[in-house]
C-alpha cells in the first residue's frame, strides 16, 4: 500500500518495536516516524526503556495516522518487529492473528536468566507460540545477515527492511531510504543499505513461498 493512499478516516497504522539496550530500537523508530512526517502522516510515539543500559527490555510504539493516544492499545499492532526473540513473546498482547511479526532469531540472554535455574525457551518454543497469535510471521537471522553486511551494528536495518517487505505496510521502500540517509552517519550508509536490502529481500521471499 503506497502512502498516499493512506485514509486519516481509518484506524491508525501502529508499529510495535520491541528489544533490549543497544540494538538500535530508538533509532528504527526515529527512521520510521521521520519517513511517515516526509510523506505528510502524523506520527506520536512512545518510549519504554527497562534498564536499557544493561540490556534491559526497550520498547516503542509508533501510530501513524491520526490518534489521540501514543499507546498501541491491545491487539491493534499492524506490525509487531521483535529485535530480540523472547521480548516478541513479551509483546503479543499488542497483536492479533492479521498482525505481521517480523523476529530476529538471534537470542541475548536476559540478566535474570542466567545463572537462573529457568533457560531460555528454545526458538523453536518461542516461534510455536508466536504462531498461535498470528498467520504471518518472519523470522530473519539478523544477526548474521548483519555481519554479512558489514558491521552488527547494522541489525537494525536488516529488521527495518523486513518490516518495508510486509504487504501493506504503510511506508514504501525509497521512503525509508531517504529517512536513513538523513538519519545514520554517511559513512556507514553503504553497510545500512546492504543490512537493509537483505531483509527486504529475505522478507520477500519467505512471501513469496508461502
Amino acid at each position: 500500500m503506497e502512502t498516499k493512499e493512506y485514509s486519516y478516516k481509518k484506524p491508525p497504522y501502529n508499529v510495535f518495536i520491541c528489544g533490549v539496550g543497544g540494538q538500535g530500537i530508538i533509532k528504527t523508530s526515529i527512521i520510521i516516524g521521520e519517513a511517515a512526517m516526509d510523506n505528510g502522516l502524523d506520527v506520536v510515539m512512545s518510549e519504554i526503556h527497562g534498564m536499557a543500559q544493561r540490556g534491559g527490555s526497550v520498547s516503542t510504539e509508533i501510530k501513524i495516522g491520526s490518534s489521540k493516544s501514543s499507546i498501541i492499545q491491545e491487539g491493534t499492532a499492524n506490525v509487531l518487529l521483535a529485535f530480540e526473540p523472547l521480548e516478541a513473546v513479551r509483546a503479543l498482547s499488542k497483536t492479533h492473528e492479521e498482525t505481521s511479526i517480523i523476529i530476529n532469531t538471534s537470542p541475548i540472554m536476559p540478566f535474570n536468566i542466567l545463572g537462573s535455574e529457568h533457560p531460555y525457551p528454545e526458538i523453536k518454543t518461542i516461534s510455536d507460540e508466536l504462531n498461535k497469535h498470528s498467520n504471518h510471521i518472519y523470522a530473519l537471522d539478523a544477526e548474521n545477515m548483519a555481519k554479512e553486511a558489514g558491521h552488527i551494528l547494522s541489525l537494525n536495518m536488516v529488521l527495518l527492511g523486513g518490516a518495508t517487505a510486509i504487504p501493506g505496510f504503510i511506508l514504501n521502500k525509497e521512503t525509508i531510504i531517504d529517512a536513513m540517509g538523513n538519519n545514520l552517519p554517511p559513512k556507514s550508509m553503504k553497510i545500512n543499505l546492504k543490512a537493509f536490502l537483505k531483509g527486504y529481500d529475505a522478507v520477500k521471499s519467505q512471501i513469496n513461498q508461502k
